[in-house]
């Protein structure tokens, strides 16, 4: 059954990310990220005489945000441009300038997106999906986003998956994001399943150094955006454009 999926011998389980592998909702966080970001950049700028450098919502992204616990994106951002902000509270309003505050206005507006466009699948993956538990594997979905289940709804995917870990379960745990491995490890405890017999599905570059540090069986990446080779050295074993090329390949 593992190779008709792409996978070595000994499999057991699937471990899905949400965001870019089974939904569309990626871009839909990088379109979040910049209009919270360029706001505030350029609110700054006005208010130092700096020059205004935008968001990238493709570079910026990848290297910084995608993958991980929103306020741990919002301070690898900060970072990198070399601005301090107070680290603020979990509930600080959206308008606070803080980290938290940041991040927060940055969950308004994603919220806002999918309640006004809806959430899109990628149907290869939806395939892969139905064929592993077909085959009688476990399959969870593993995610940074504290708005996971109600993706998942808005996706028509809810009720696939034998065990759920996202961004408030990995609170209420203290587990850390990722890189860490620790969502991941937690998923497949909750499936009762090794990490060696189980296989990371991920298009972030945090996500593939994840699944290579918790020395899972395999570790998939997903290139959506065209960063095949940025995904083998931070983890990947294979890349694959789409899930449904890991079917046609057996």
């Amino acid at each position: 059954m593992e190779t008709r999926l792409g996978l070595p011998p000994g499999m057991a389980a699937c471990l899905f990310d949400l965001d870019g592998v089974l939904t569309k909702t990626a871009k839909v966080h990088a379109k979040a990220w910049k209009t919270m970001f360029d706001a505030f950049l350029k609110q700054r700028a006005a208010e130092t005489g700096e020059p205004f450098q935008p968001f990238d919502d493709v570079d910026d992204y990848d290297l910084y945000v995608d993958g991980k616990p929103r306020h741990d994106g919002v301070r690898s951002f900060l970072e990198a441009r070399h601005i301090a902000l107070p680290e603020g509270a979990p509930d600080d309003p959206p308008e606070a300038m803080s980290v938290y505050g940041l991040g927060n206005r940055k969950d308004q507006i994603f919220l806002g997106l999918i309640h006004s466009q809806g959430v899109e699948v990628y149907d290869g993956s939806v395939r892969y999906l139905h064929a592993a538990r077909s085959a009688g594997l476990k399959v969870a979905v593993v995610t940074s986003s504290k708005n996971c289940t109600e993706v998942l709804r808005a996706a028509k995917l809810d009720g696939l998956f034998d065990a759920q870990v996202d961004g408030n379960v990995a609170e209420a745990k203290r587990l850390k994001g990722k890189p860490d491995p620790g969502t991941y490890l937690a998923a497949a405890d909750m499936l009762s399943v090794k990490a060696k017999a189980a296989a990371v599905f991920e298009d972030a570059l945090a996500g593939v150094e994840a699944g290579r540090a918790g020395g899972f069986g395999i570790v998939i990446g997903v290139d959506r955006v065209g960063q095949a080779e940025a995904l083998k050295q931070h983890g990947a074993d294979i890349v694959v454009k789409d899930l449904a090329d890991l079917m046609k390949t057996n």
